[in-house]
């Protein structure tokens, strides 16, 4: 997989522009259904609601940057608050799951491990003064995937007739998930080093 032009790297391809947008608005959405999630899950142990949210919002993962791209309200805050939003979903509803028992430790901790490091290098590199760039073919498909298989293993431990089958399918979307992660945050790492010297080249 090539890597993001360096150059690319230090522009900001939407300005800030508006705060109220629909993109914006469905990403601020998903963000406030994580204590949904939570409450479904841990106050009213309702394991099979819990797992068709989580799906309904990994299902409209793509529906703001459709939006943002087909309407021309893309915007700074846009690029930042989308995968912040995915990333917080992940996070949370890994954790959450795991806790409940319906997946694996090793299997969540691989996640975790893999969106904490993520996440810390884009905070690095803002503090260097380097926009994060786009997250790649391979990053989207293994969250795509990883936002299916978790409430596919919740339906699996749920009280349902197709829990076996929910099993099944929860690891056939989750093993290729991480897969797909982990060789996008690999992928990352000459890109993220081509940005910084060519954010030094600048100064």
């Amino acid at each position: 997989m090539p890597s993001p032009d360096p150059a690319h790297l230090l522009e900001d391809e939407y300005p800030w522009g508006p705060v109220l947008t629909v993109p914006n608005a469905i990403s601020l959405v998903r963000l406030l259904c994580v204590p949904v999630f939570v409450w479904l899950l841990f106050g009213l142990e309702d394991r099979l609601a819990a797992a068709i949210l989580l799906a309904v919002l990994g299902a409209t993962d793509w529906v703001d940057g459709y939006i943002a791209r087909r309407f021309h309200q893309g915007t700074r805050l846009g690029q930042l608050l989308d995968p912040t939003a995915d990333r917080i979903m992940l996070l949370v509803a890994v954790t959450c799951i795991a806790i409940d028992g319906a997946v694996p430790w090793w299997f969540a901790g691989i996640t975790l491990v893999r969106e904490g490091l993520v996440a810390m290098a884009a905070l690095l590199l803002g503090a260097m003064g380097v926009r994060t760039f786009e997250v790649s073919w391979f990053g989207k498909t293994g969250t795509f995937l990883l936002m299916f298989s978790y409430p596919l293993f919740l339906a699996g431990h749920a009280d349902i007739f197709w829990a076996d089958q929910a099993r099944i399918l929860a690891w056939l979307c989750g093993i290729p998930g991480i897969a797909y992660a982990l060789v996008s945050a690999v992928a990352y790492i000459p890109a993220s080093v081509d940005a910084v010297r060519a954010r030094r080249q600048i100064r």
